[in-house]
């Protein structure tokens, strides 16, 4: 026999003694036993997977001690819907929505059919947990520590109480910053109710830390609708306590006091709305002579649309999508409804990842500040089956419809960054043909009869407040600037303001901005007073007229 033949006729041998081999290890791989619920012993698994084809080797079971689990080499369909469902809910247990690590709480009863109460013996709240409150304290410590200017305008009133004798009742996300923001108020005098506006952004542990410390907070994560306009009724309807100043975010409670309690509306002596739907309402309700009281539109003050808006949504946008999808942008077809500040901030983000931006308009300024900006303006209905994601930041209604949604691509995302959950239509998508599937916390596939799946996030509501979290920075500037507007409303002499909505005012605009210089170590350059004069201006202010646009 030639060397050559031998060679082959010997690597046939090995080949067949090492496949032999790897079936015994397959065979024993096969047979390990796992159960849910216990540690794996680390000696066995190091011996089980130090097995080479280069000798006999050992079988081994690895098992846990209780119940015992046969693995599958090939799972099932069902088997691996199973496994996958149970992987996302694990992964959302650490990165639940609005920063709260209590989402997937132990005790699924209603807050509402518990009885609880705080150390100094109230019972004048409704939280998922006043035992989490500890834990809370230390979130709303934290957001203190980013919050400086808001802590130093605390300071600097409290010892004047500019609130004493208000009873704020108040409608807005239920976070360590907005705590930060009532504990404020009441440091000034004020006295407070809570609720909020929306029913996925609560953090239960901060709603309970506030309830301990008196203020009456109804709200918690996962509210559902009826629950929410409860909430609202027990802010407002109680006993030996009368409201006399609104803070809203979205114009739910002053929509809910107007219709439902006439005679304390009246009696109510400001308003201050923070959204771009709260303003529209007010504005609608002043226009129809309707408005009764004094309103701030504090969302068209420079400090809250072009910080809270741009600034904020330019990084809390893409929070908010990683936590939910983990999919990478490079490269996508995103689509993003409305450049307004929220769309700018939002298109500049996606940009930068290296996605393929489009925008929708229909206001031609802000379509040409688009187009200058290098994004192209479309119409939805023109690339609606090219897209791989909608974001809506417009604050109107409809803006993704049935229609729409059916002509989208298999795995397409849809999300909404606008304050109310009427921009996509949701409501459609409830129908018998079409199935959800709950992957993960505020992520739902919605699939239809041909197995296409549209990634729909936190059912169309608020994206960034009900699956992530917004910098406290930015709060802080928000906060401060809702805080100066209650006082303004609070203390302004009768006949100052009328039954309308104002803007506030371009002094206090710039003094809010004033406080968060410092955090920089930024340096104001001051007018000599030849400067000032030649500009018609005072040294220390207002610099910009009402009319100026930033």
């Amino acid at each position: 026999m030639s060397d050559a033949a031998g060679e082959a006729k010997l690597e046939v041998k090995q080949a067949s003694k090492e496949v032999k081999e790897s079936e015994n290890v397959a065979e024993k791989y096969s047979a390990m036993t796992v159960s849910k619920n216990s540690e794996m012993n680390m000696g066995e698994l190091s011996s089980a997977f130090s097995a080479v084809p280069t000798h006999k080797p050992v079988k081994k079971q690895i098992q846990f001690v209780e119940d015992k689990q046969e693995f599958s080499r090939f799972p099932t369909k069902t088997g691996r819907r199973s496994l996958s469902r149970s992987i996302s809910q694990s992964s959302t247990d650490s990165y639940s929505s609005a920063a709260s690590y209590t989402d997937s709480s132990d005790d699924e009863t209603s807050p509402r059919d518990k009885t609880q109460v705080n150390s100094k013996g109230s019972s004048d709240f409704c939280v998922k947990n006043i035992k989490q409150a500890e834990f809370g304290r230390r979130e709303i410590e934290i957001a203190e520590q980013d919050m400086s200017a808001l802590i130093s305008l605390r300071k600097r009133a409290q010892s004047e109480k500019p609130l004493a004798g208000a009873k704020i009742v108040g409608c807005t996300h239920i976070t360590a910053q907005t705590a930060v923001l009532i504990e404020t108020l009441v440091a000034l005098g004020a006295q407070c109710r809570w609720t909020a506006c929306n029913i996925y952004s609560t953090q239960n542990e901060v709603a309970a830390a506030l309830s301990e410390t008196g203020v009456a907070v109804f709200a918690w994560k996962g509210e559902s609708e009826d629950d929410f306009w409860w909430c609202i009724d027990r802010c407002v309807n109680t006993e030996g306590w009368q409201p006399n100043m609104i803070l809203d975010d979205g114009g739910d409670l002053t929509h809910w006091m107007y219709k439902k309690y006439p005679n304390v509306f009246k009696n109510i002596r400001g308003i201050v709305e923070e959204s771009v739907t709260g303003v529209h309402r007010l504005y609608q309700l002043s226009k129809a002579g309707k408005l009764c009281v004094p309103a701030m539109n504090v969302n068209d003050s420079v400090t809250k649309q072009k910080f809270d808006n741009l600034y904020c949504c330019r990084e809390s946008i893409l929070d908010g999508l990683k936590r939910t999808t983990n999919v990478m942008f490079g490269g996508k077809q995103v689509v993003v409804c409305g450049y307004g500040e929220v769309g700018k901030g939002c298109c500049a983000a996606l940009k930068a990842l290296g996605a393929i931006v489009s925008v929708t308009e229909i206001d031609p300024i802000c379509a040409l500040q688009a187009c200058m900006d290098g994004f192209r303006v479309v119409k939805l209905n023109e690339i609606i089956r090219q897209v791989d994601a909608i974001i809506t930041c417009t604050g109107n209604k409809n803006v993704v419809t049935r229609d729409q949604l059916d002509r989208m691509k298999n795995g397409s995302i849809v999300c909404n960054m606008g304050h109310s959950n009427t921009e996509i239509d949701v409501a459609s998508l409830r129908t018998p043909e079409l199935t959800w599937e709950r992957v993960r916390s505020q992520v739902d596939h919605v699939i239809w009869p041909d197995g296409k799946r549209v990634i729909l996030l936190a059912e169309g509501r608020l994206l960034n407040l009900s699956c992530s979290t917004v910098p406290t920075f930015v709060l802080s500037i928000t906060a401060t600037t809702q805080a100066l507007a209650l006082i303004e409303l609070y203390n302004a002499p009768e006949g100052r303001y009328k039954q309308d909505v104002y803007l506030l005012p371009k002094k206090m605009d710039e003094y809010v901005a004033s406080l968060h210089l410092a955090t920089f170590d930024a340096h104001l350059t001051e007018l000599s007073d030849e400067q000032a004069k030649y500009l018609g201006l005072n040294k220390n202010g207002p610099f910009k007229p009402n009319y100026y646009r930033y």
